[in-house]
């Protein structure tokens, strides 16, 4: 790996080349950097640095990962971790190999193609489907979050290498308990793709759906259907008579011109209720490219692009470690304290340290439990039985016949080290430890034994 993209490391995930760029933030190619050599290629978006001191950026950006998180479905790009590091704000995405519809249409124009209307049909029908799935998410206590995305444009649909498309972006999602609120006159999304209501600030899911019928009507006009400097475009969302998408592309059959017209009724209660009910009109009105349709499509378009942004994922995934790549002289990044080589012999010592400390702990006990063998009990003696293991043992100091001498250690083992008593030649002392010298009889046992003399 050449040291010119030797990423910067955040915290668990490497942050490689920038792929996308929009007015918040940039998207990047990033990896996560797991134990024993586990990584996995993700896509991490950052936040502007200079909106990153904005407070209401960075309550957006966090909006958008609490809510993505809550959606679960294939036509949308799922949020994996939200990393804040050094005053900035990252979101960690899936990466999807693919290209913007945006782009896609970009292709199309500078070749003078139209997008053939099964694929049209297949791209939207799974936008709707992903965005039904965001209009009914709940939240952790089964709540409806009321998710409006106020956002729906050709730059935020993907249509990934493998023929699904996929919404992305919740950066401006309206939803109930959101941190950020818009402020009073502050327009948020594309004003070319924005509903009447919500310029004038009551969107509702009725508004995604108008937004998707832009979208629609757009791709089967090949054309824009506002355009021009930011006062006539409003004027014309308000205002204007939209005419059928036929009008510029005859090949358009009645049935889509019918959809598109009412997904863009000024009246929301006349458009489609749900985002899933326009999804299964526009199923009915025409034939669904196949996934592998979709995918030949978008190899032809944009084959060239992707196979570059291929190969520089495989030179970063078949590249060197980050500590590799610096260990070979490459540009040293901010490596956090637990991949740093420092810090990893640091904790290595450590914990060699901790292992010798406990071994010789275990081995001192063990001595101590084999060389200083408890005696037992009057008691046990008397009946023949030896003292229970579970109980401390504690020698006698009555004198007695077969005593120790007063001047012998007490020996005292807690239950914990205690053992049941064991044959004598398992319980003998080690040959290097010198046998008890005999007692010598004391003056108490001089006085018995002259007693039982005279009687």
């Amino acid at each position: 790996m050449s040291a010119a993209i030797v990423p910067r490391v955040l915290g668990r995930y490497a942050l490689y080349g920038e792929i996308a760029s929009g007015g918040m933030a940039t998207v990047h190619l990033g990896r996560l950097l797991g134990p024993v050599g586990f990584s996995r290629t993700v896509a991490i978006k950052r936040l502007h640095a200079q909106l990153a001191r904005e407070p209401d950026f960075v309550a957006m950006f966090m909006d958008e990962a609490r809510l993505a998180a809550r959606i679960a479905h294939p036509n949308v790009v799922p949020m994996l971790d939200v990393v804040m590091l050094e005053d900035e704000l990252f979101l960690v995405m899936e990466y999807v190999d693919g290209e913007s519809l945006a782009r896609l249409l970009r292709l199309s124009d500078e070749r003078s193609l139209r997008v053939p209307l099964s694929i049209v049909a297949s791209v939207m029908t799974g936008v709707l489907h992903g965005l039904h799935a965001a209009h009914e998410a709940k939240s952790d206590h089964g709540e409806p979050l009321g998710i409006v995305h106020r956002d729906i444009s050709p730059h935020n649909i993907l249509v990934g290498a493998d023929g699904v498309p996929r919404l992305l972006d919740f950066g401006i999602a309206k939803a109930a308990g959101r941190i950020h609120t818009t402020r009073e006159g502050q327009l948020k999304g594309k004003l070319p793709y924005m509903a009447p209501e919500q310029i004038r600030g009551n969107a509702d899911r009725r508004s995604d759906i108008y937004s998707c019928g832009v979208v629609l009507w757009e791709l089967l006009a090949k054309r824009r259907l506002f355009k021009g400097d930011e006062a006539s475009v409003l004027a014309a969302v308000l205002s204007d008579a939209i005419e059928p998408p036929s009008r510029y592309a005859p090949e358009v059959p009645e049935a889509l011109d019918e959809l598109a017209l009412q997904a863009l009724n000024r009246d929301p209660e006349r458009r489609f209720s749900t985002a899933r009910e326009m999804a299964e009109a526009l199923e009915r009105a025409t034939a669904l490219a196949s996934a592998t349709v979709v995918r030949e499509w978008l190899e032809e378009l944009a084959g060239a692009h992707l196979a570059g942004r291929r190969r520089q994922l495989s030179e970063i995934e078949s590249g060197p470690t980050v500590v590799q790549a610096v260990a070979r002289g490459g540009a040293t990044p901010k490596v956090p304290a637990q991949l740093s080589p420092r810090a990893l012999g640091g904790k290595r010592a450590l914990l060699l340290a901790s292992l010798l400390g406990l071994a010789g702990l275990l081995l001192t006990l063990v001595w101590r439990s084999t060389s200083a063998a408890p005696e037992t009990a009057p008691a046990a003696r008397a009946s023949g039985t030896a003292s229970a293991p579970s109980r401390a043992l504690v020698t006698s100091t009555e004198p007695s016949r077969d005593a120790t001498p007063r001047h012998a250690t007490t020996a005292v083992a807690a239950s914990s080290v205690a053992r049941p008593e064991q044959s004598p030649s398992a319980s003998r002392r080690p040959d290097r430890l010198p046998a008890p010298r005999p007692a010598k009889a004391s003056t108490t046992n001089r006085l018995e034994q002259v007693i039982d003399r005279r009687r």
